[in-house]
């Protein structure tokens, strides 16, 4: 396996339910998901943790990141469950759940360039279905932070934080 220790597929568990965006940390994001059925009995939880990355490269015909390189080389310790009111499930008796992916996911530092040593924010969305046998599906969102200048952020290398752990 080439030295590697965990490739970013492996990482993330396969590509099904997977999108990936590119943010500045400071961006909020809501997604309405609708289940055209009553969910008011079902579970929702989420969750996030970032990570770096050792590099991204994008397909130069659409823009998408392609991570078939690239190597998960440690983890930051901002793992965080966002369940309470990050999930509005007011209207979940007609089928819509909100939910919004928080800012300030990471707050450490971010290095200008787009391409060496990323920080992914995974953020997991969960839910349980008041089925029996219980059913459990999720969606992740991967999102690359971006240096912001307007956070008023000195750029650095993210593998300097005091958070940050690496796989050895």
């Amino acid at each position: 396996m080439s030295g590697r220790f965990l490739d970013f597929k492996s990482y993330l568990g396969g590509a099904s339910n997977v999108l990936f965006l590119e943010a500045f940390p400071r961006t909020q994001k809501t997604y309405a998901y609708n289940y055209d059925a009553d969910v008011s009995g079902y579970n929702f939880t989420a969750d996030y943790q970032s990570v770096l990355l050792s590099n991204v490269t994008y397909n130069n015909i659409t823009g998408e990141p392609n991570l078939t390189s690239t190597e998960v080389t440690g983890y930051f310790t901002n793992t965080a469950d966002i369940s309470g009111s990050m999930i509005d499930e007011t209207s979940a008796a007609t089928g819509i759940v909100n939910f919004t992916i928080p800012s300030n996911r990471y707050t450490g530092k971010i290095l200008p360039s787009t391409r060496a040593n990323v920080v992914c924010t995974i953020v997991s969305f969960q839910w349980d279905t008041d089925d029996i046998p219980v059913q459990k599906d999720s969606h992740r969102y991967c999102i690359l932070e971006r240096f912001d200048p307007q956070v008023g952020k000195v750029p650095g290398d993210p593998a300097d934080e005091a958070t940050f752990v690496a796989l050895t």
